[in-house]
């Protein structure tokens, strides 16, 4: 989309969670309003750089009004790019909003505006009905396409722990995300178009080992990308976008990691947290942004059975606030324990968000979509806990 294009529609065709990630995506700024006749005001959202920041709903204002809009099902939208002057107020990852919105709606928390939808459903390793989110990626850039690859219904692309040094990108279809646990395997989540199936690692190593198991949920088109023009433009970053990357990369190989073990056994997770102190607290403010230099630093969600540790983030890693990308984790949305021998140095947020702006779309998407991977797999497994821990609460 250039400046001043506008995007229009209608919600039967495309749902305010699809339109987000649409929006987003394309890294769009602007406002979308949204009319319904079973409405007496309209619903206006407020969107900069792919992330909303405010919304409105008649009285309702902020992530009340934005999640709100989610019951809309008949309505037609408009969005029109344009410099948004407003002060974010919603401090979460759009995939996060699109997530909890559907979620909401789904367990009646949510005032339906419009005829009944139907949600698809899935079967978990146990024959029971399972919901699973699908993550969609941008527009695919062809020019970086140097083969496709058809797979069909139940095909495995990707066996977990064999080794591979390339990367997908989805062309057409869905491919479902699963790993092995203790007590079989789990499916975690679906990938949909222009999303991509491998991680930085892939091109950055020829050892490197599969984290899941990625299998074709239908007819499956896939694009193989071109690893050496993607290393070649890796290496041109500085030192501390290749850190970011490489760390973002780990951060979703490891709390994908948790779901697995949570599903497993989730009793005494809690205990990972003993004897280390919180730097960084959930829901303050922070500005700074830190690489770890020795030491650990473990990543935790508080939630209702206690702080769930989610990830446990070592040398070379980063935490912080990372002003370019929202991925559900620290500051907003979690907390960071700090081993008794963590070092850490400063990271200067101000260059490396040039730096990110300046990177090939391709690369953007990429680390972009690792983000919105981590705050999806994140809520997963904060789900997964919560549903443990009911199970079992005196445990752990």
């Amino acid at each position: 989309m250039g400046k001043g294009a506008e995007l229009s529609g209608s919600l039967s065709f495309l749902s305010l969670g699809e339109l987000l990630q649409i929006i987003g995506n394309n890294g769009g700024s602007g406002v979308l309003q949204i009319i319904s006749k079973y409405a007496p005001h309209p619903g206006v959202i407020y969107v900069a750089k792919g992330d909303p920041v405010d919304a409105s709903n008649g009285d309702l204002n902020g992530t009340g009004a934005l999640f709100s809009l989610f019951g809309w099902t008949d309505g037609e939208f408009t969005f029109s790019e344009e410099s948004v002057d407003k002060k974010n107020v919603i401090n979460k990852n759009r995939m996060e909003i699109i997530l909890d919105g559907s979620r909401m709606v789904d367990d009646g928390k949510i005032e339906k505006l419009g005829p009944v939808s139907f949600k698809k459903v899935t079967k978990d390793g146990a024959g029971k009905e399972k919901t699973l989110p699908v993550i969609k990626g941008p527009f695919v850039d062809y020019m970086y396409v140097v083969d496709e690859e058809e797979f069909f219904e139940g095909t495995e692309i990707v066996s977990e722990g064999s080794y591979g040094n390339w990367i997908y990108v989805i062309l057409e279809g869905q491919v479902e995300i699963s790993k092995e646990t203790d007590k079989g395997p789990i499916k975690i989540l679906r990938l949909s178009d222009g999303a991509y199936v491998g991680s930085i690692a892939s091109f950055l190593s020829e050892n490197t080992v599969r984290n899941t198991t990625v299998t074709a949920a239908g007819r499956v088109q896939l694009g193989m990308l071109d690893s050496q023009r993607l290393a070649n433009e890796y290496a041109a970053m500085s030192s501390e976008m290749r850190g970011i990357v490489k760390s973002l990369d780990n951060r979703l190989k490891k709390i994908t990691d948790s779901v697995a073990l949570i599903h497993a056994d989730s009793n005494g997770m809690g205990k990972i947290l003993e004897g280390k102190k919180a730097v960084i607290k959930q829901g303050k403010n922070e500005e700074r942004l830190f690489t770890i230099t020795s030491g650990t630093a473990t990543i935790a969600r508080k939630t209702d059975a206690g702080h769930l540790p989610l990830l446990e983030l070592g040398s070379g890693d980063f935490f912080g606030h990372l002003p370019f990308m929202k991925m559900g984790h620290e500051p907003h949305s979690a907390s960071v324990f700090a081993s008794t021998d963590l070092k850490i140095a400063p990271m200067d947020p101000t260059s490396l968000v040039q730096e990110h702006e300046n990177l090939t779309p391709s690369f953007r998407n990429i680390s972009e979509h690792l983000a919105i991977c981590i705050s999806v797999t994140t809520m997963i497994a904060c789900e997964a806990y919560r549903l443990a821990r009911k199970k079992s609460p005196k445990k752990g």
